[in-house]
């Protein structure tokens, strides 16, 4: 696999002075609409709208920046995934604060000591969290060189900073822990920070060593399943066959008589064992599992019939507009939108796609810690919002927040709202009842397939009125949807919450506003339409349980935009990439699709042998945070039902790039991802509930089916805002594979995955 960095020249702006007088802002996309009390999409609560990044959340320079006699300590609410943020949040308080790695430490997401930060989704860290980051280090670093200058009397200007020693030209100096001591962080950020001149980055734009890396690839401690704190027991629960079902019976005396049995938990039906050994406490959860009985409640729709299901259960249409350059999304919802009136005319086009559910597939199921111990609930989660979490839980067991921590430990394997909160909330359940001992509890293989929160089946159907030369006139896209946002705002969206015998409902689902989106991210055509109308259909009462899954809706949104782009650019006789060209306002948007374009050799492209073809596709994640474009070759062998992708080339920008080779995993990553979501994944569902419990009855991509070739190219924008990278390639990848396929193999299939499809 292969890089490319572009650096185009740095904007003539001259280095930072200690104590200059220049000042300058950086807006970050949705601060124009947000007002202080609202919460972000991330369900962080806006204090000061008009800071940059999550500083409008946590406005308080200590909450970020901690300097005593001790040292300095810089703080991020925001986790790591493994998407390599932690280091990539390291380089950008590094450079800020004029300092070198190995000089502070850096804590990510704990209760008790970060600030609240939401959720690490949406790829949001960088353009969130990393620009609080870059803006909070640099106000109190400048703070650090005005009261230096103060205590060493010389104008400010003329002091050098050194490793965290500020120096004059007279000898004299200060390190910043006592420039410190006559300043008080305890203040709010402004609005304004003092200037950065990107040539001068030490961190910022270069490859560093992954901090999080080490661990995992030494038989290191890297995980929350790693975890053994002394005197700990092993706990494992036992859940119902499916959502629904009732427990009537089951044998407590004969599992709790079983050797290094603790205790057996039952409360209503919820099921849980507690043992001195990890394997004593399965073999004990399987007697219990064996003993139990449960009553049915209901069946449940299967793979062939979910679609038509989904469109007769009860919902709410939200309706989003564009006319010119305007984009609204009619509130409040209304049970019934009126429909559109229909397109008519001789270019008009349509398409439909359809998705199925997938499961998040971590390979490494969900696992938490928990100790009650002094009056407060500590809790080692690999959730992906430990501030939310935390609520949750205390709400579930009736304790004020302020008695419970929660504490990110990164887990082994993420990306979305899979059981990570449910597995903490099972820990603080059994730990609240047991005091003194730190409870492990660890999901088993079938559990975490069997109830984490899937990622929602949709349908799509898209028609799109041309003009006669092929230029785009009006847009109606449909869609069908669970909600994919069912995170923490109640103890009720927790499992077990649902399970207690005095259970608690979960908050009514409602989707995430536009310009983001959830159901409906990236529905809102990138290219020029005057006339465009989205329907969403936000379906409120779920057969499965569904969740954020990352990408959200943008994974299917973009092969139904991108597959319409394809049909259309051929009905007018147009090269598919010259099409969208045509269509695109946005220089930055035409750049990566040039670029990707161009490393692909589009134009140059030999004619292809029998059962190869070419995709290429684009998106901009949620239309403000990073482009991608893609283009892809795959051979399909009719004989042995398989598709192999030969090689993929794709373009990026992501406005500043702090560690391109973090940037690289990323976009990598996501397309490996995206292949496997595309040719295989979909949950096997029917009567009895979720039937792929294991790897045999839910396949995902194998390492002989990841693309031959990756090559990544990056548009580097020094100086620029941060922009999400973490999904940008799912979209655009699944598109191109669609595309590509379709020309391979003379069927252009829009159901997903396309292998059981093109071969059921």
């Amino acid at each position: 696999m292969t890089t490319q960095t572009d650096k185009p020249a740095s904007p003539g702006r001259r280095a930072f002075l200690a104590g200059s007088g220049m000042v300058v802002s950086f807006a970050l996309f949705g601060a124009i609409r947000a007002r202080a009390g609202q919460e972000n999409t991330l369900g962080a609560t806006i204090l000061n709208p008009k800071l940059p990044g999550d500083l409008k959340i946590e406005p308080m320079l200590d909450a970020w920046i901690k300097i005593d006699a001790s040292g300095i300590t810089v703080c991020s609410g925001k986790v790591e995934l493994g998407t390599g943020v932690k280091t990539a949040l390291w380089q950008v308080a590094a450079d800020q604060l004029a300092l070198p790695l190995e000089r502070f430490r850096f804590i990510t997401a704990d209760t008790a000591l970060t600030p609240d930060e939401g959720y690490t989704a949406g790829s949001h860290t960088m353009a969130d969290g990393g620009t609080a980051i870059f803006h909070a280090a640099s106000q109190v670093r400048e703070m650090l060189v005005q009261a230096a200058a103060t205590r060493l009397g010389v104008p400010p200007a003329q002091l050098v900073l050194d490793n965290g020693v500020i120096r004059s030209p007279d000898g004299g100096q200060l390190t910043y822990e006592e420039a410190a001591a006559g300043v008080n962080l305890h203040r709010f950020a402004t609005e304004t920070s003092p200037p950065a001149d990107p040539s001068a980055y030490r961190y910022i734009g270069r490859n560093v060593a992954r901090v999080d890396i080490p661990a995992k690839v030494t038989g290191g401690a890297a995980y929350v399943q790693d975890m053994r704190p002394d005197g700990m027991l092993h706990a494992r629960v036992v859940r119902p066959p499916n959502h629904g079902a009732v427990l009537t019976s089951v044998d407590i005396p004969a599992v709790a008589g079983m050797p290094g049995v603790v205790r057996v938990i039952h409360d209503g039906n919820y099921l849980a064992v507690v043992a001195k050994g990890e394997w004593q406490a399965v073999l004990a959860m399987r007697a219990l599992q064996t003993s139990a009985r449960w009553q049915q409640t209901g069946t449940f729709p299967d793979n062939a019939s979910i679609h038509r299901v989904l469109k007769t259960l009860p919902k709410l249409a939200y309706v989003t507009t564009r006319q010119g350059t305007a984009e609204v999304r009619q509130a409040p919802p209304v049970q019934e939108a009126p429909p559109p009136a229909p397109l008519e005319g001789a270019h008009v086009e349509r398409v439909a796609a359809t998705k199925q559910y997938v499961l998040h597939g971590s390979i490494g199921p969900s696992c938490a810690l928990a100790v009650w111990r002094d009056g407060i609930l500590t809790v080692w989660t690999h959730s992906q919002g430990v501030f939310p979490l935390r609520a949750g839980i205390a709400g579930l067991l009736g304790l004020p927040k302020e008695q419970v921590r929660c504490v990110h430990v990164e887990g082994s394997g993420c990306y979305g709202h899979n059981g990570a909160d449910d597995a903490a909330a099972d820990a603080a359940l059994i730990a609240h009842r047991m005091p003194g001992v730190p409870i492990r509890v660890q999901w088993m293989r079938d559990q975490e397939a069997g109830w984490e929160p899937l990622g929602p089946a949709m349908e799509t159907a898209l028609e799109v009125a041309t003009g006669a030369d092929g230029s785009l006139a009006a847009w109606r896209h449909a869609l069908w949807s669970t909600p994919h946002n069912e995170r923490i705002t109640n103890p009720g969206r927790l499992l077990a919450a649902w399970l207690v015998s005095q259970p608690i409902a979960p908050s009514p689902p409602s989707p995430i506003p536009q310009p983001e989106g959830d159901a409906d991210r990236n529905a809102v055509p990138l290219y020029r339409v005057p006339d465009v109308r989205v329907d969403m259909h936000f379906v409120t009462q779920m057969p499965f349980r569904t969740s954020a899954m990352r990408s959200l809706g943008a994974h299917i949104n973009v092969v139904t935009i991108e597959s319409m782009m394809d049909r259309l650019a051929e009905r007018h006789k147009q090269d598919p990439v010259d099409y969208r060209l045509a269509q695109l306002d946005d220089p930055r948007a035409i750049a990566v699709i040039r670029r990707a374009a161009d490393e692909f050799g589009w134009k140059t492209m030999a004619p292809r042998p029998p059962n190869r073809g070419i995709g290429f596709a684009f998106a901009q994640y949620k239309n403000l945070m990073g482009y991608c474009a893609l283009a892809l070759e795959v051979e399909v062998d009719p004989e042995h039902r398989s598709i192999r992708v030969l090689r993929v080339v794709s373009a990026v920008d992501c406005g500043q790039i702090v560690n391109p080779d973090g940037l690289t995993n990323q976009i990598e990553g996501g397309i490996v991802q995206s292949t496997s979501w595309t040719l295989f994944e979909q949950v096997q569902i029917g009567g009895v509930g979720v039937r792929s419990v294991d790897w045999q009855s839910y396949p995902i991509l194998r390492f002989p089916q990841v693309p031959d070739r990756i090559d990544v190219h990056m548009l580097d924008q020094p100086g620029k805002p941060f922009l999400g990278a973490a999904e940008i390639a799912q979209g655009p990848t699944a598109a191109a594979l669609v595309s590509a396929v379709g020309e391979a193999t003379g069927q252009r299939v829009l159901q997903l995955p396309l292998v059981p499809n093109l071969w059921p």
